[in-house]
């Protein structure tokens, strides 16, 4: 049997850490899965693309700070030459460094945390699920390894917020992504003009210390004056929130009809996501009714379908990520089986659609 061949039904690993520690860490949480197969280990980028084609793994773990070639270098080449799921495995102080990644193709993250893999046991479940995830996807999409790389959509000059008039949002969007979604968000919101007659309500899954530096990161991506939300914010046209990790977001109707008022609370014990896409889009449905727009983006799972079910029967629009260009179908795939999607499209013209809402 090569080093390529592992076992048979089993998920093979390739661990890149310049951690011998980190590495042993990892090898010994995968290792307590019989799906799984640690098949190399490198300490840097350039032993990480030799064992990439020698032992042709399934999914990478990635550490991004290495001698020699970095994890970032690595990205490039490797979703150039060999497109395979990579989970960044990452310290919360590099948490730009993690979004940067994103874009570059890796499919999702793990927070490395200041005690160590060991010490977490979230952190060690979170590890094993997210390199189990592979399995789902199969070999990885060039398209969507392609859009990952935002390097072709240009940054905008997003006028000082100052000049802007507050204009009242004719229409509410709210997305709602999981694995691969910081990426698909940011090239959509990259390709939005400047005027827009939407607000834009975003509920991601993600760590509560990482949803802030997402933020940030739209708000230099586009024209959009994006923000981590908080309890009573307003929402306007031209504007975005981004729910903050371990808490959830709903929208309602401002008294004075001028703009959307933003609500942050704690998850309901019932919640099995946060936070909650169903209860974005609830919320949405009963604040926007006919002007409300429901899209569900790449992740794994089904929240978002009973929102979308709320939305629809309001008179709103729902719109689906194609299976073409979502790296994991799970979430928009949902929305569409149960027959509850307006529109099946792909990001780019997920976006050209936004545009036109006026």
């Amino acid at each position: 049997m090569s080093p390529a061949d592992g076992a048979p039904g089993r998920m093979r690993v390739l661990i890149v850490d310049d951690s011998a520690a980190n590495r042993q860490a990892i090898r010994d949480i995968l290792s307590s899965s019989e799906q799984v197969e640690v098949v190399g280990e490198a300490g840097d980028g350039e032993e990480a693309l030799q064992q990439l084609v020698h032992t042709k793994p399934d999914v990478v773990t990635l550490d991004l700070e290495m001698p020699r070639m970095d994890g970032f270098t690595f990205l490039r080449i490797a979703m150039a030459r060999q497109p395979t799921p990579v989970v960044v495995v990452s310290s919360h102080s590099e948490k730009s460094n993690v979004f940067k990644a994103l874009e570059l193709g890796a499919i999702d993250f793990v927070e490395k945390p200041e005690r160590g893999l060991r010490g977490s046991a979230t952190a060690r479940r979170d590890v094993l699920a997210k390199v189990l995830l592979a399995r789902n996807l199969g070999s990885l999409r060039p398209s969507a390894a392609s859009s990952g790389a935002l390097q072709a959509v240009k940054h905008r000059t997003r006028p000082a917020t100052a000049s802007r008039p507050r204009v009242p949002p004719r229409f509410v969007v709210a997305v709602g992504a999981s694995t691969g979604g910081p990426a698909a968000i940011a090239e959509i919101v990259a390709r939005l003009p400047e005027r827009v007659a939407f607000c834009l309500l975003i509920a991601q899954h993600m760590p509560e210390r990482f949803t802030r530096a997402f933020a940030e990161r739209l708000d230099g991506r586009g024209s959009l004056r994006i923000a981590e939300a908080h309890d009573g914010a307003l929402g306007y046209a031209r504007m975005g929130y981004v729910c903050p990790g371990g808490r959830c977001m709903e929208v309602e109707s401002s008294p004075s009809a001028v703009a959307m008022r933003v609500r942050v609370f704690p998850p309901a014990p019932f919640e099995r996501y946060v936070p909650s896409v169903d209860r974005l889009f609830r919320s949405t449905a009963q604040a926007a009714h006919s002007h409300a727009v429901g899209v569900v983006l790449t992740g794994m799972g089904d929240d978002g379908v009973r929102g979308a079910e709320a939305i629809r029967a309001a008179g709103g629009i729902v719109i689906a990520e194609s299976e073409q260009s979502a790296i994991v179908h799970g979430m928009p795939g949902a929305v569409i089986r149960s027959g509850l999607a307006s529109r099946v499209m792909s990001l780019a013209e997920i976006a050209e659609f936004l545009a036109s809402l006026s």
